[in-house]
């Protein structure tokens, strides 16, 4: 098929492509600062089958970048800024970098993976990226068509268990999942789609690539900052948004009580089932949430909610996408029906090609051709998909399952309490116990009893924390996920000092 870009600019030159500080781009200026890239970059030698690294924070220079890499049939490797220099190497390596190009905030990193890795070409972003006000100038050539089966970009998993693995997404795989979303959501040739996430996750750049291939904006804002998204939705007429439960906790705490607009249509919620108090606080305000499953490996969204459907059952995240099948298995590979939580297990043209380099962790992933994901959920009776827990963070105590996700809602939903997270560590009679590490409002700080008593009445004895820590912040990566293992790993360290 034509390349997106090429052809959304030709179709509709002058609808709004993207909204960034001060500047606006159409999709014709886009495409001109895009193969105004892609041939600064063919220059400096990158051609077809080249891994490209990008290491650039949210904004302009990382949308062109996007769209000029795999202009050049090379295969685009965005990486997380959060990461430290050693875990930037072995991903540059893992990967088969032959070329990183970053902006100015990360120049010090670059020169430290220089001075490590000097057979690699170092590019300046601001070096092939172009400013809005020279994007009008010129015209493009048509680029060469679009192989869906050829691989698009390589994007590392957050490495919750073990070194992060490089999944290996085609043009099909991006394609169809922004084919399966919009039947879910809608297009609408006014949508404006906030983008606030890291543009390096999967969750970011499908919405980038969406953009071009639906024709709607995209505002980018460099970090979230909840004044900021609130005065956007209010302002520049955001119609949709996607977030994480702890963006959308502040938001409404920034925001008050005052109503959000009506032209805000969907809130795209991910990374984890949304706090039923935290839902109903939303949809109170008029911030229409819709939540989400997905994960890298399957280019984004597996199940979504309806915006314009039945919510489902409490903690639901919707029905797979329309190009999506999606069963629940036990440990023996078995369907299980409705209501019984096991595996679940994807299939589908947004399934990425395997691991990059990793056969081993291929094979495991992808058994029959299914995906499995290593999640733990259940379908209920209406076809609604119920997200439970990673299967790493799954907490078996006195042989009973225990989720933290289930845990952490109810502590969540105590109102001297921000924020939550349950996990389990060893124990010799139960064989693991129940932790949790609390977050507490400034002004009140709840006593371990009172709490032990709130979970008491709401959950069975054997899933009640055991104990209660009070820490300032929870553990989370850049996409917003919580990450327990990084809990899991201070408490046994602090264990063995102890």
């Amino acid at each position: 098929m034509p390349d997106w870009l090429w052809q959304r600019a030709r179709i509709s030159p002058g609808q709004p492509a993207l909204a960034c500080g001060d500047d606006r781009w159409t999709f014709a200026d886009l495409e001109r600062c895009v193969a105004s890239a892609a041939d600064r970059l063919a220059t400096r030698g990158i051609s077809s089958g080249d891994h490209v690294a990008l290491l650039a924070a949210n904004g302009s220079g990382f949308v062109q970048l996007a769209h000029a890499v795999p202009r050049l049939r090379a295969v685009l490797v965005p990486l997380n800024v959060r990461l430290t220099v050693d875990e930037l190497a072995w991903q540059l390596a893992d990967s088969g970098a032959t070329c990183l190009i970053f902006d100015e905030g990360n120049s010090s990193r670059a020169a430290g993976l220089r001075e490590r890795m000097r057979a690699i070409t170092y590019i300046p972003l601001a070096e092939l990226a172009r400013p809005q006000e020279n994007a009008s100038a010129g015209q493009t050539a048509e680029p060469g068509p679009i192989d869906l089966s050829a691989v698009h970009s390589v994007i590392y998993t957050s490495g919750t268990s073990g070194r992060p693995k490089g999944a290996m997404l085609t043009y099909g795989n991006h394609f169809w999942s922004a084919a399966g979303s919009a039947q879910n959501l809608g297009v609408r040739s006014d949508d404006c789609w906030l983008a606030c996430m890291p543009l390096f996750h999967i969750g970011g750049l499908a919405i980038l690539l969406r953009s071009a291939i639906y024709g709607n904006t995209v505002l980018v804002h460099e970090t979230f900052d909840p004044d900021a998204a609130n005065r956007a939705i209010d302002n520049q007429r955001v119609t949709i948004f996607s977030a994480v439960s702890n963006m959308l906790r502040r938001m409404l705490e920034s925001r008050g009580e005052r109503q959000y607009p009506s032209s805000l249509r969907c809130v795209l919620a991910g990374g984890g089932p949304v706090p039923q108090p935290l839902l109903e606080a939303c949809r109170s305000r008029g911030l229409p949430v819709v939540q989400t499953y997905g994960l890298t490996e399957a280019a984004s969204q597996v199940a979504t909610q309806s915006p314009d459907g039945d919510p489902g059952e409490p903690g639901s995240a919707g029905r797979p996408l329309f190009t999506t099948e999606l069963r629940i298995e036990d440990e023996l590979g078995e369907a299980l029906p409705s209501g019984e939580p096991g595996e679940i297990v994807v299939r589908g043209p947004t399934v990425m090609a395997g691991y990059l380099g990793n056969p081993e962790a291929t094979a495991e992933a992808l058994r029959d051709g299914w995906l499995h994901t290593g999640d733990v959920g259940y379908v209920d009776a209406h076809g609604d998909l119920h997200v439970l827990d990673r299967r790493d963070d799954l907490i078996v105590s006195g042989g009973e399952n225990v989720y933290p996700a289930e845990v952490e809602e109810v502590l969540r939903s105590h109102p001297a309490i921000l924020d939550a997270a349950a996990f389990g560590v060893p124990d010799e009679r139960w064989g693991q116990r129940v932790i949790a590490a609390i977050v507490p409002r400034p002004e009140d700080a709840p006593r371990e009893e009172e709490l032990a008593a709130f979970c008491g009445t709401r959950l069975a004895a054997y899933k009640v924390p055991a104990i209660f820590r009070i820490v300032p912040q929870l553990p989370r990566n850049a996409a917003g996920k919580l990450l327990r293992r990084t809990l899991r790993e201070e408490w046994q360290k602090t264990a063995t000092e102890g």
